[in-house]
């Protein structure tokens, strides 16, 4: 019941604590559970950018919405995915796979070549669209890990992912901004959210039984 536990104490914070930094070896563990997350084909297609400079996070904030807790939390997590998939990447990933699991390269080209097949084809769009799923299952298990470090998290969508990728020259690397995680400790006298009482719907309407 820990894990359930950990998820009704943690919230969308919306005001950090400015002067509380959380320690690098948590943040550290909050990224590592986003690397350990699964991705389909384990392609490990998105990648999370740590920002605790405070100087970025403020120029980011107008970017965002003016949403000030990314200026006021201590680190802002940036997950980003592949811009598309190619041969190259698909190879490298696999001959990284088999390399580490002491198999001989092309073990798994019957697979690889069916992923070829089907995502080459697609447009960049299309395969942005894919790769971007990966990055919220690694968003969610950071959530997660955060919780249960006793670090508060928002997750944020409302970005301009233009003008963040520009910022952060994410389209010279093959990458393209996905989600926002801000990462810090609640202000409790200014967070409007901080008192009120978490609320999902009833298990009932969510659990949908198939018999």
């Amino acid at each position: 019941m820990a894990l359930l536990d950990n998820l009704k104490w943690r919230y969308a914070t919306k005001a950090y604590d400015s002067t509380k930094k959380v320690d690098q070896t948590d943040i550290n563990k909050i990224i590592e559970a986003a690397r350990l997350a699964p991705t389909s084909s384990g392609l490990q297609q998105f990648r999370v950018i740590d920002i605790s400079d405070q100087e970025l996070k403020e120029k980011i904030v107008p970017i965002a919405m003016d949403q000030h807790n990314i200026a006021q939390c201590s680190h802002l997590l940036v997950f980003v995915a592949w811009d598309k998939y190619t041969e190259e990447r698909i190879d490298n990933i696999y001959n990284y796979i088999t390399d580490q699991r002491g198999l001989p390269r092309g073990r798994f080209n019957s697979y690889t070549n069916k992923l070829k097949a089907l995502y080459l084809k697609q447009t960049p769009e299309e395969n942005f669209a894919h790769t971007a799923r990966q990055a919220y299952i690694g968003l969610g298990i950071a959530l997660a890990q955060a919780a249960e470090l006793k670090v508060d998290s928002t997750p944020m969508e409302g970005f301009d992912n233009d003008a963040l990728d520009e910022l952060l020259d994410l389209r010279s690397k093959g990458l393209r901004s996905v989600v926002l995680m801000a990462i810090g400790y609640r202000d409790t006298a200014n967070d409007w959210l901080a008192s009120m009482k978490k609320v999902r719907v009833p298990k009932e309407n969510f659990d949908i039984e198939c018999k």
